[in-house]
């Protein structure tokens, strides 16, 4: 449940205040809450790589330095694969130093405001790996004669070697810890990273070929093999963006890699600039697998109260633990399952404070949509993505595996689809529905409709994992889901559970029929579907508050509704309904969308049977860990069914937040109590539900009383076991608050154990 705490709300509506009487500038324009300019160069990746200064003695460490000190209270400090010595650099020629120190920069220039940005698209029949890389350029500080360009290369003859990954910790004498040192070695995208060029250690400086090559190459030294590949393919425009500082280009890139016989590591680089690095797994290997939610703070929730020793922002720990995991063991994909970042600070833009400063709901949902807010809107979300998607450790991340990501209400506003239909039809309402679709489909998609169509059939869509829906009744675009494959024997479904979601309704009946479609039409072999979903399906319900935050009989909701006893904070800022109603609503065990629910867990169940696959859901949404699970009912005097054998056993994993907030303790412990409880909504057809005791020690390893949820920041790396042929879930749980160091908590699903066809036991 989204709900960050009564502390944190209260703070949250003391900041709203302070936008509640805006002021035009001279010009007679507004101050927007946020606005960016163009990126450094150096900092493409997530990495700020500053040419050397003449040799002298190290800087001094800033700060939060993010390395610890040894022993003899010399610092830790990364290792470099390649560098040269003072010494050696006299004795070169001028052209010699200036090959070796030389930064690598675009040639022609372009003015980067995000990006670049990795996406995952599907691999086809005959092994070809697909995906995309989206830069966004300032049109003013670019050069786009000759036309941008994207240069990839790979070599099917070596194996992949990621670079080696050293954390290690420091503490004083009485053992109490004091930080972490995080070496990635010299990737170009190491948000974290201080000693740089500029920062020589012993006198010697990382050579540019060592910044800037493959790891493979830094690490072996070795020369391309006789069948490697060099592929370059122009930049498509894809939108313009236009605002007051001038006009922004959406460049989309294609890649096309075909997959060979192991694991390759494949290079790229935007006009001849920095090269960046991403897996692909080998033809007949399935995909290691990283998923994460809630990548974003709650308002009211201060961001440093996450940041631990070393780090810059308390975004960074968790994102930091898996880019560690990545440099052991690659991920081929990185799974974005809803609010990859939090946009409802668009109700504190200035032109929307006169809409949001209206009492009565009735007086919002007659309220006209301005020009002015029309052009806020879009300069809100533009910035915002630009600012999130090029910042820390998510940056890094984002632009070295390549993403599949679907929406959830946070990536457009808090709660957007879950009001009352009248609400959501109002026009600054479907205004905000609208561009957040937009944007969240260019940012996170890399998709324009009125650019790439809406038609999916084979060969009219740039994607050939999309599975396009019908128009929704709040958004003028269909739904945009996917079906990609992650293996021989393993495939996901991003399942767009915002787009056509009302109050009574999450998808419409059109698009169940397109996703089964596709999902009956899978190809042989495959012995797992992965079904993303933002919100749980198989989760503790609490039907009980949904009751009585909706009973116009509540004390409370009345007196938040007049803004009596300081309790504003209590009902949502767009129809003055209880706050957290609209999280309720929004759950699939919520009246209006329990019918559905029953139905479309029986509808994968038959498919589940009939192609001898086993479904899996993974989830977000609720800032806390846990795994629920659907089984065959157990017939009195019968013993139950193992899971192997089992269609109906289907688990829910859910991994949240990766960065925000925890609910409170007092919301876990409830959450926790209700994990138990027999619900009967299934038995009709033969299905029973309940939750798993995975959480049966805290993080350090003691045992402890709440074995069903665990409210500490987490993400979830996924895994195919080749010996057993179990999906293999690792939830990785933050230890200490902002620290970023995990522990880990694996949930295994068999395969399919019964026969194709078979009937249901």
């Amino acid at each position: 449940m989204d709900n960050p705490g009564w502390h944190a709300q209260r703070r949250a509506q003391k900041e709203q205040n302070l936008y509640l009487h805006a002021h035009r500038s001279h010009h007679g324009t507004y101050n927007p809450v946020e606005q960016i300019g163009p990126m450094d160069e150096s900092f493409i990746g997530g990495f700020h790589n500053m040419p050397p200064p003449s040799p002298g003695p190290p800087a001094l460490p800033p700060k939060d330095f993010p390395y610890p000190r040894h022993h003899n209270g010399s610092y830790f400090a990364p290792q470099t694969q390649s560098t040269v010595t003072i010494t050696q650099l006299a004795g070169m020629s001028a052209v010699e130093r200036s090959q070796t120190l030389r930064v690598a920069r675009m040639e022609p220039h372009l003015q980067f405001m995000c990006g670049p940005l990795l996406k995952y698209d599907t691999v086809d029949e005959q092994g070809i790996w697909h995906g995309a890389v989206l830069v966004v350029t300032a049109d003013s500080g670019s050069i786009y004669e000759p036309h941008p360009t994207l240069v990839y290369e790979w070599d099917p003859d070596k194996r992949s070697q990621p670079t080696q990954f050293q954390r290690s910790s420091s503490s004083h004498s009485n053992g109490q810890r004091t930080g972490a040192s995080f070496d990635l070695g010299p990737h170009p995208a190491d948000p974290h990273s201080t000693v740089m060029p500029a920062s020589p250690q012993k006198s010697t400086f990382p050579s540019a070929s060592s910044l800037f090559a493959s790891p493979n190459v830094r690490q072996n030294g070795e020369a391309p093999g006789p069948n490697a590949s060099r592929e370059s393919v122009l930049g498509q425009e894809i939108w313009v963006y236009g605002g007051q500082g001038g006009t922004f280009t959406f460049w989309r890139f294609m890649i096309r890699i075909p997959l060979a016989e192991h694991e390759m590591a494949v290079t790229y680089s935007v006009n001849h600039g920095q090269k960046l690095e991403f897996f692909v797994p080998g033809r007949n290997q399935n995909m290691r697998w990283a998923a994460h939610s809630c990548n974003g703070f709650s308002a009211g929730v201060n961001p440093d109260d996450f940041r631990g020793p070393g780090y810059r922002s308390g975004y960074d720990p968790v994102w930091m633990d898996l880019l560690s995991k990545h440099t052991e063991k690659p991920f081929h994909v990185l799974v974005g399952g809803g609010d990859q970042l939090y946009c409802d600070s668009l109700m504190r833009e200035s032109e929307m404070q006169e809409w949001v400063s209206k009492m009565k709901p009735e007086e919002k949902k007659s309220y006209q949509l301005s020009e002015e807010m029309e052009l806020a809107i879009d300069r809100f979300f533009f910035n915002h993505y630009c600012q999130h998607f090029r910042s820390g450790a998510f940056a890094r991340a984002n632009s070295s595996i390549p993403m599949l990501n679907m929406c959830d209400d946070h990536d457009i506003i808090d709660g957007f689809g879950s009001y009352p239909d009248d609400m959501q039809m109002a026009p600054v309402f479907r205004a905000i529905g609208a561009r957040g679709y937009h944007f969240f489909l260019l940012f996170q998609c890399f998709i324009n409709p009125a650019v790439d169509g809406t038609q999916d059939l084979p060969g009219q869509h740039v994607y050939k994992s999309i599975v396009i829906g019908t128009p929704g009744p709040f958004i003028p675009l269909p739904s945009h889901s996917t079906l990609s494959y992650l293996g021989p024997h393993e495939w996901i479904l991003m399942l767009d559970c915002r787009a056509e979601r009302k109050k009574d309704q999450v998808c419409s009946p059109g698009e169940y029929q397109k996703v089964f479609q596709r999902l009956n039409a899978l190809p042989r072999g495959v012995e797992h579907l992965i079904v993303q979903i933002g919100i749980p399906i198989a989760y503790p319900r609490m039907v009980f508050l949904e009751a009585a935050l909706e009973s116009k009989f509540n004390p409370l909701v009345a007196l938040g509704r007049n803004g009596s006893m300081g309790l504003t904070g209590f009902v949502n800022k767009f129809n003055a309904e209880a706050e957290l109603l609209d999280d309720l609503n929004d759950h699939w065990t919520a009246r209006g969308h329990k019918r559905e629910r029953n139905w479309f867990i029986e509808q994968l169940q038959n498919f589940s049977r009939a192609k001898r696959v086993r479904v899996s859901f993974v989830s977000g949404d609720v800032h806390c860990s846990a795994v629920g699970v659907l089984k065959t009912l157990k017939s009195k005097g019968k013993p139950e069914i193992p899971p192997s054998n089992d269609p109906r056993y289907m688990i829910n994993v859910v991994t949240s937040a990766i960065v925000n907030t925890p609910p409170p303790n007092g919301v876990i412990t409830m959450v926790s109590s209700l994990a138990t409880k027999v619900h009967k909504t299934l038995h009709h057809i033969d299905t029973d539900e309940t939750m798993l005791p995975v959480f049966e020690t805290d993080t350090s390893g003691k045992p402890q009383k709440q074995k069903y949820i665990m409210g500490q920041r987490n993400w979830c790396q996924v895994d195919w076991d080749t010996q057993t042929g179990e999906l293999v879930f690792d939830i990785r749980v933050e230890k200490e608050k902002g620290y970023g160091v995990t522990a880990g908590y694996p949930v295994r699903t068999p395969p399919p154990g019964w026969q194709a066809g078979a009937g249901l036991p």
